[in-house]
């Protein structure tokens, strides 16, 4: 099993616990960001909670430390516990990640990406989101990038799938049609 498919499992696992429990769901993610911030402000825990030559004890005994201080809630308390328990703390990261993405799941809300070729004043904007919250049933919380490359149009990204409205891939079209009559 692959780091990432560990964490999509421990961070479901969590978010079924923390509704069951009746947790506060942004709580939860907010304490596991900053466990997984001392990794970035203090590398030498990092390296220690890490490395697989460190003995499992010192890496709980090291979470336990830090957790009292911390002052975390005990769902997240029992699970960093758990994870160092079974010398799992790499995956903290990408558990933070996939329990972002279940949390947006289980409140309805997508991740959209708008390309286009300049950018959207906020009314072209507000518009966008609301075309895509009907195409898809669900809110959406847009982001948006600028590609001159596309020429005009919009290239939208949810998940896996592509709505390419842009006057490249139109021009694209037209040349494949082209081609193919000749």
């Amino acid at each position: 099993m692959t780091n990432k498919t560990a964490a999509i499992r421990y961070a479901r696992a969590l978010l079924d616990v923390a509704i069951k429990e009746q947790a506060d769901l942004e709580l939860i993610e907010h304490e596991l960001s900053q466990f997984a911030d001392l990794f970035k402000q203090y590398p030498l825990l990092e390296k220690v909670l890490l490395n697989p030559a460190v003995p499992v004890p010192r890496k709980r005994a090291a979470v336990a430390d830090l957790l009292a201080q911390a002052k975390f809630t005990p769902i997240v308390s029992k699970l960093l516990t758990l994870l160092a328990d079974r010398d799992r703390l790499v995956l903290v990261p990408e558990l933070l990640a996939a329990y972002r993405d279940r949390l947006l799941d289980f409140r309805g809300i997508v991740r959209a990406e708008v390309t286009t070729a300049t950018p959207l004043d906020a009314a072209r904007t507000d518009a966008v989101q609301r075309g895509l919250a009907s195409l898809t049933g669900r809110t959406v919380q847009l982001a948006t990038r600028v590609d001159p490359s596309i020429i005009g149009g919009l290239v939208a990204r949810i998940g896996s799938t592509v709505y390419d409205a842009s006057v490249t891939r139109q021009l694209e079209k037209m040349k494949e049609r082209l081609v193919e009559s000749v």
